[in-house]
């Protein structure tokens, strides 16, 4: 795995070199940037790549942020700060993590085995001159942006939850809920209009007014009447139906799945 480390510390940046090759024997630290200018310039040359960038945010320069405005980039970027009000922004840029400063080993240590999921699932490490959307971000045929992560608030805490890893959102006094995969619940601060915009409509279908489910949460489906029940997991909390005038669509959205059982 090639890391890429824009530090404008000496010390800090040959710290995390020797954290990473020391628990790491097949990271190959493959260049050193101190700028935004530098960065550019290697991220930019042809002769390099990077499957991970550990990014610093406040450079001798300018911030890291400026990059992303200059340049494309289509590797796991990994930010690193000593302050934590960075974070929206980290995660808007689509990082795939956000390590306070001094960087402890567990945090190290989670942050590139999520690199490494993510890569494995691409089935490819990503490449620099690729010209793909930003990571993090794809279009559909429409054009429209797709998130691959959404940021949700729990408490003081920002938690980025991958659209992969999410079973459903529903809405319910007032207030619109997530819940992923492994049953995780958590209020997000966006309508369902907004989720359904950003979400990819070859694995979201909005079932109703008050819910968004995944083809991958969906357990069967029981007819009821004209209407259709479905059982999710993780189980939900209330009943989740298929509005009538949306039966129709969400039998067509159903049909690329041929393991879908739908009993009578």
């Amino acid at each position: 795995m090639n890391v890429l480390i824009v530090e404008d510390e000496t010390m800090a940046r040959k710290k995390l070199a020797s954290m990473l090759t020391g628990m790491y024997p097949d990271i190959h630290i493959v260049g050193e940037t101190d700028s935004v200018s530098k960065t550019i310039a290697w991220i930019e040359d042809p002769g390099h790549h990077a499957d991970v960038i550990f990014m610093d945010v406040e450079l001798s320069d300018g911030n890291c942020f400026e990059i992303f405005r200059q340049t494309h980039i289509d590797a796991n970027v990994i930010m690193t700060t000593a302050y934590d009000h960075y974070a929206v922004k980290a995660f808007e840029v689509e990082s795939i993590d956000y390590l306070l400063k001094p960087i402890e080993p567990e945090p190290l240590r989670r942050a590139m085995e999520r690199c490494r999921t993510r890569m494995s699932a691409a089935g490819r490490k990503p490449e620099l001159s690729d010209t793909a959307p930003k990571s993090g971000e794809g279009t559909d045929m429409a054009g429209r942006n797709i998130r691959k992560r959404f940021l949700v608030k729990l408490n003081d805490t920002i938690v980025p939850v991958l659209a992969a890893d999410i079973a459903y959102f529903y809405s319910e006094d007032k207030a619109t809920y997530l819940i992923t995969r492994n049953g995780k619940k958590y209020i997000v601060d966006f309508s369902l209009d907004i989720a359904m915009d950003q979400l990819s409509p070859d694995d979201f279908f909005r079932i109703s007014r008050n819910c968004i489910i995944s083809v991958s949460a969906i357990s069967s489906i029981v007819r009821i009447g004209s209407r259709f029940k479905i059982e999710a997991q993780p189980a939900t909390s209330f009943e989740m139906m298929v509005s009538r005038s949306r039966t129709d669509d969400f039998l067509r959205w159903l049909e690329r799945d041929a393991g879908m059982n739908v009993r009578q």
